[in-house]
């Protein structure tokens, strides 16, 4: 069934879940706000919103490195013990959290730190192209929101789908992590390297065969 946009923002205002979390809550339980609400708190994920405002100062940089040194990736992960950090789920996650940027390519970590000038640079790119498709001035407004909102969906890494299981994005991923440990998670910062970047070369799937080495193949 079709969940509406109005029905996802009240069930998160409510819960603090995230967006793509709410929204696969009401489509399991039938668009039912109430029963949407429980199928949340029985998974643990309006409590882990509440954890998400605790400080985060521990943690790990992980390293990936993939196709034989053609890209390197540093991510720093942060929770709130180190003992947390120590452990296998958490470290595993920050593997995962790396080979997503190696393979996705994203260049901030969240929406907010995108420099309003990129966004405004953007934002008249995609006016020009609404402009130049004839589109009626009340269309175009949401056709540049709408594919704006795109944008930051592939720019910021929390937005992404995630490589492992596209139906969730990092974001909810770090949310279902926040539930099952027990403490704040939080990706701080990342940098990605690529062998001959800005040089003129051949170009090679590298998303693809990082996404296929997550997978197991």
């Amino acid at each position: 069934m079709a969940i509406s946009a109005n029905a996802v923002k009240e069930l998160r205002e409510r819960t603090g879940a995230g967006m793509m979390d709410c929204k696969k809550a009401l489509t399991e339980v039938g668009g039912e706000l109430e029963k949407a609400v429980t199928f949340l708190r029985e998974k643990g994920l309006a409590s882990a919103a509440k954890k998400a405002g605790r400080i985060a100062a521990e943690g790990i940089v992980e390293a990936y490195i993939h196709g034989g040194g053609r890209i390197g990736v540093l991510v720093e992960i942060n929770c709130e013990t180190d003992f947390v950090a120590k452990t296998d789920e958490f470290r595993a996650l920050a593997r995962d959290i790396a080979m997503q940027v190696a393979a996705a390519r994203p260049e901030y970590v969240r929406r907010e730190d995108v420099p309003a000038a990129a966004v405004e640079k953007e934002r008249a790119i995609l006016a020009a192209q609404a402009a130049a498709e004839g589109k009626p001035a009340k269309v175009m407004e949401k056709m540049v929101e709408g594919r704006l909102d795109k944008f930051f969906k592939d720019k910021c890494l929390l937005e992404q789908a995630f490589i492992k299981n596209p139906d969730q994005t990092v974001q909810g991923l770090l949310v279902e992590k926040i539930a099952r440990i027990g403490e704040n998670i939080n990706v701080r910062r990342f940098a990605r390297y690529e062998m001959g970047e800005g040089l003129a070369r051949r170009e090679d799937d590298f998303a693809a065969e990082v996404a296929q080495m997550a997978a197991g193949k």
